[in-house]
């Protein structure tokens, strides 16, 4: 699944090439993937003749600004893309391949189009009248976000005190953190030092502080590499993110260490696969 950096790739992608993009016509090829109130016929109606602009990201979810021709608010667009989700820009008219969700057309033929393989990626329409969070339950439960002032080792001092769970699993925790998944939680416990395993409670402030660095610092590498192949990325003119090679742990179980020298090792925690170093993470 396409973690922070990922997310914010595409944001910026969208940012770059989908200014004041008007939405004359609207398809919907598979229903599943709306998922606000009223399905794809209400979807349809109430984004249509609309401006698509001012992109934003909240944790893994893309949040597009919607306006009338009267420069009006008319809402938000809400993109989750889940484990395949992507956006493609065309220029010229083409056929949807078998794997395109939603078609976002100009006038001109120029379209805004979300493929996805999987089809597990989801789509919200929001009124201007109500808030994100009112809409997509999702945003309701995210924890800050890496980058900002509440982040910080005083807040997951707090927030995991008595908490028995790994710091792997409490990473994976959306309500923890936003954005961060199982690519960015191993890099960023071997970068701290942390075995992965150790209970999230039991983390001196010293350790919360030296992870709240690391996190921000690779997911800072990983958004400067347009983030990671690992699960067939691309951005949105069809580029691969760069950070994958640069990966210290994660899928190099039984390769040496590039710090140490040990043999990386591999382990299921909490249902999800985690590569640490037993030498530089004890």
């Amino acid at each position: 699944m396409p973690e922070l950096p990922e997310v914010e790739t595409v944001r910026k992608g969208l940012e770059k090439l989908v200014k004041t993009f008007y939405i004359k016509k609207l398809e919907v090829l598979k229903e599943r993937s709306i998922a606000s109130i009223g399905g794809s016929k209400s979807f349809i109606n109430n984004i249509k003749d609309s401006y698509l602009d001012n992109w934003d990201r909240r944790g893994k979810y893309l949040i597009g600004s919607l306006y009338t021709k009267e420069k009006n608010s008319n809402g938000y667009l809400v993109v989750h893309l889940r484990m395949t989700g992507q956006f493609k820009l065309l220029e010229k008219k083409q056929l949807p391949c078998k794997h395109t969700r939603v078609r976002f057309l100009e006038e001109s033929g120029r379209e805004l189009r979300f493929v996805d393989i999987r089809n597990f990626g989801q789509m919200w329409y929001v009124p201007p009248s109500k808030s994100i969070s009112e809409i997509v339950s999702g945003v309701k439960r995210l924890g800050p976000e890496p980058f900002s002032p509440d982040f910080n080792s005083y807040y997951l001092k707090e927030y995991l005190k008595k908490k028995t769970r790994s710091i792997k699993s409490a990473l994976l925790d959306q309500e923890t953190v936003a954005g961060v998944g199982n690519i960015y939680a191993d890099e960023t416990l071997f970068d701290a030092g942390i075995n992965p395993k150790t209970k999230s409670g039991n983390l001196k402030i010293s350790e919360l502080k030296k992870l709240c660095n690391s996190l921000v610092k690779i997911l800072k590498i990983s958004i400067g590499e347009g983030g990671t192949t690992f699960s067939d990325f691309r951005d949105l003119e069809g580029i691969n993110g760069n950070y994958g090679g640069q990966a210290w742990v994660y899928r190099r179980n039984g390769k040496s260490c590039k710090r140490c020298g040990e043999q990386i090792l591999r382990e299921k925690i909490c249902g999800r696969s985690t590569h640490w170093c037993p030498n530089c993470q004890k």
